[in-house]
């Protein structure tokens, strides 16, 4: 714990842009920090020829700025990693460091002159053999109730291209500094005196704060950064980081990542999901449970699932008959992977 019960002496938030390479100067990449109880200030990159900040350039100021052992929080406006179906599909270990360098390998978007684009249309990098479907979300994507999958391209909001240049980056910045915590991936609790990277979504937080006249990245950086400070001098922020519960969702969210400030459940999920949570809970892996996409629970088998601490349940879709294997926890949500676009069984 840092000065009069906080957390952090320093905080800085981060609107991400993908667009173009990791050496352009990019309008759309924003920092702003605070120190202590200072208000937000819009940090500039070091003095060179471009006016703004560069992908690579600011990598390396995050760099040398964490070299200081201030304790410092810095949120980041994309997406830390992907959905578990990725992983499943994929046949990766549900960890991140192997998340980061398989994705490295194959999505070199941190190499000179490399748009996201050059690795989509596989020109460089082997992006087809990594890839994901738009319609899948990670759990703090659902709760959120607005955020847009890390696969969705192309659209106005959308945090993919942002998500798959900084992706490596933060590779870049892990192997510089082993010791500082990546949140939750290095746990859900950091140790006293530790500077942290969060995922941030400032969407949740920047109608709270006047725009003044900011842009609507300035604002979104100064959004993340303010919040963080606020929510540290209250108090909020060591509620903020605690895993979402219950602890198959918390499970879920160490390998896909999670969005601070994110609760479950969804805060804004529809009235027949409320509904049939609120029957059903607790009843899921009884035989006979139905869950909302008609898939049917037949029997426990008593094997090990590939969750923690769970078992693999016998489900049948009740549309077209098909029998898979279940983690007791995936019950409420899963989709039969025949008809209904669902990931793999057990």
């Amino acid at each position: 714990m840092t000065g009069e019960g906080r957390l952090f002496r320093r905080t800085i938030g981060i609107d991400y842009s993908g667009a173009q390479t990791a050496e352009s100067s990019l309008k759309g990449l924003r920092v702003y920090e605070t120190r202590d109880d200072g208000t937000p200030v819009e940090v500039q990159p070091p003095p060179n020829p471009r006016k703004y900040w560069t992908r690579r350039g600011l990598a390396e100021w995050l760099i040398a700025e964490l070299e200081s052992g201030v304790p410092t929080i810095v949120g980041i406006d994309h997406g830390f990693s992907f959905p578990m179906r990725y992983f499943e599909r994929h046949g990766l270990a549900p960890d991140w460091d192997v998340f980061l360098e398989d994705f490295c390998t194959h999505w070199p978007t941190d190499a000179p002159h490399t748009y996201v684009d050059f690795v989509r249309d596989g020109s460089v990098g082997n992006g087809a053999a990594r890839s994901g479907e738009r319609e899948w979300r990670r759990l703090t994507e659902e709760a959120t109730g607005s955020a847009k999958s890390v696969f969705h391209f192309d659209v106005q909001g959308s945090v993919a291209k942002s998500t798959h240049a900084g992706i490596p980056w933060l590779r870049r910045i892990r192997s510089a500094h082993p010791g500082l915590h990546f949140w939750p991936f290095d746990g859900w609790e950091p140790a006293t005196g530790k500077s942290v990277i969060v995922e941030a979504y400032p969407r949740l937080w920047s109608a709270n704060y006047p725009g003044a006249n900011r842009t609507q990245d300035q604002h979104d950086a100064y959004s993340i950064a303010r919040w963080l400070q606020d929510a540290d001098l209250t108090g909020v922020l060591r509620a903020a980081l605690q895993p979402p519960q219950p602890e198959a969702i918390a499970g879920y969210a160490a390998v896909e990542g999670w969005i601070l400030g994110a609760s479950w459940p969804p805060q804004q999920e529809s009235a027949r999901r409320r509904r049939a949570v609120g029957r059903d809970a607790g009843k899921t892996t009884k035989p006979g449970y139905v869950n909302r996409n008609r898939q049917e629970v037949l029997h426990g088998t008593g094997l090990p699932g590939n969750d923690h601490n769970q078992v693999v349940y016998l489900l049948q879709c009740r549309d077209c008959s098909h029998r898979y294997g279940a983690n007791g926890s995936d019950i409420f949500q899963r989709k039969c992977p025949v008809c209904g676009g669902g990931r793999p069984g057990l």
